[in-house]
């Protein structure tokens, strides 16, 4: 695969056309399409060539990229990563690398997952906030980042990475953990002290823990209520529960939280009450459809992803069906890192329509991770985060899901991986730096 390039560090206009605008918004797209960004990375025109402001003269200044054809797409979101562990390495294993391979590996994740098209990702365990600070600050190049720090969880519960003897494997980075209400309540205040953008839950046990099943409950509703009514507290942080069997789902939208991690078991008693308040759904499909590899799985986490694929796929399918809002997640780390928006396929395959799909991965994310005024559409007034991308996802949506399609991906107005020349003066001797 050629070698992605990135752009200067001087942000200047830029002009898409000869593109197929598909916004974000799931309006119908648009033939022979343009998209303007001004110096300060804002998009100021998205829509047809036709009434596009020109291109020659003092009327604009700044570098075209043709896209000869292509699609232009929102950036996407990922609203579910696990970016500081590996594919299919367990928690415990980072203590066993110096921490400066690990943020060396971490690195590599996110820049693997912004040449994916995600140019923003919510992390939900495991991710310091200096990874943010560091994407923010232009130390390094990645997904504009919400992270949870770490994950509030019971003793014994999904996110209890601890042996017997109290020997902490994720070396404090995974969990916290909480078996009263008052704790619950400590346990927020700890990860908002480490300057978590959200606070996330277990109110169900999980597929890769030793000491549960996904059926059985978590935190219980009235320490999930302590916790969205912490955060409420402390500028109405939103709260992601981890809740995989009904019941904990039950118990977690009861509870009041933000939106459903996996939500593998619902019901439409589950579905009506997510409906009636607003909850969202991030469905994880990934972590069925190519994360369940024996080879690489222990026993307990095989056997449990096995019975349950069946049953999610149902669930989901149906939730698809009776219009959930539903935003785009993967659980990379589950599934492989740098292949993001093959979870665009998964939820066709469930009964979405591509555009859909689409507006899961873009307009809805966003407003899960409440930056819809800035982010999530092609429109004036938004942050020019935008993806080219060879064929038509419309016609075929696994296009997307090939890293190696996602020819050029513009964050934040920025040039950050050019594969086609698209903009070749935006691309340094020598490639990427």
């Amino acid at each position: 695969m050629t070698e992605p390039t990135t752009s200067e560090t001087t942000r200047t206009a830029l002009r898409v056309e000869n593109a197929t605008l598909v916004d974000g918004t799931g309006a119908a797209p648009i033939a022979d399409a343009v998209v303007i960004a001004d110096a300060e990375g804002t998009i100021t025109y998205a829509g047809p060539a036709a009434t596009a402001p020109p291109a020659s003269g003092t009327a604009f200044t700044g570098r075209v990229i043709d896209a000869g054809g292509r699609t232009v797409l929102p950036g996407f979101f990922d609203c579910h990563t696990h970016l500081a562990y590996g594919h299919a390495t367990p928690p415990g294993r980072r203590g066993e690398l110096d921490p400066v391979l690990v943020t060396f590996d971490t690195a590599t994740r996110m820049r693997q997952t912004l040449d994916a098209g995600i140019t923003t990702a919510r992390d939900l365990g495991g991710l310091s906030t200096g990874y943010r600070t560091a994407v923010e600050t232009g130390r390094i190049e990645g997904p504009r980042l919400h992270t949870a720090v770490r994950i509030i969880s019971h003793t014994g519960g999904h996110a209890d990475v601890r042996l017997p003897d109290g020997t902490d494997l994720s070396g404090g980075e995974m969990s916290e953990l909480a078996d009263t209400e008052d704790e619950a309540r400590l346990a927020v205040r700890k990860v908002l002290r480490a300057g978590a953008d959200l606070v996330k839950i277990c109110a169900t046990g999980g597929m890769g823990s030793p000491y549960d099943q996904p059926d059985d409950e978590g935190l219980l509703e009235e320490e999930i209520r302590a916790v969205v009514d912490e955060c409420r507290r402390h500028g109405g942080k939103p709260v992601a529960a981890h809740a995989q069997g009904n019941a904990g789902i039950l118990n977690a939208i009861r509870g009041g939280v933000t939106s459903i991690e996996h939500g593998y078991g619902l019901d439409d008693r589950a579905l009506e009450m997510a409906g009636e308040r607003g909850v969202f759904v991030v469905p994880t499909l990934s972590t069925v459809y190519a994360g369940i590899n024996k080879a690489t799985m222990e026993h307990y986490h095989y056997e449990k992803k096995v019975r349950w694929s069946g049953i999610t796929k149902e669930n989901i399918s149906r939730a698809i069906e009776q219009g959930a809002r539903i935003a785009l997640g993967t659980d990379a780390a589950v599934c492989p890192h740098g292949q993001n928006l093959m979870e665009l396929s998964y939820l066709v395959d469930l009964g979405m329509d591509p555009m859909d799909a689409i507006v899961a991965g873009t307009r809805t994310a966003a407003e899960l991770l409440g930056v819809a005024d800035r982010l999530g559409t092609l429109a004036p007034g938004r942050v020019a985060d935008l993806v080219v991308c060879e064929g038509d996802p419309l016609a075929d949506i696994g296009v997307l899901g090939d890293p190696a399609n996602v020819v050029c991906v513009v964050q934040d107005g920025h040039v950050r991986k050019d594969t086609k020349g698209l903009l070749p003066s935006a691309t340094p001797a020598g490639g990427r730096p």
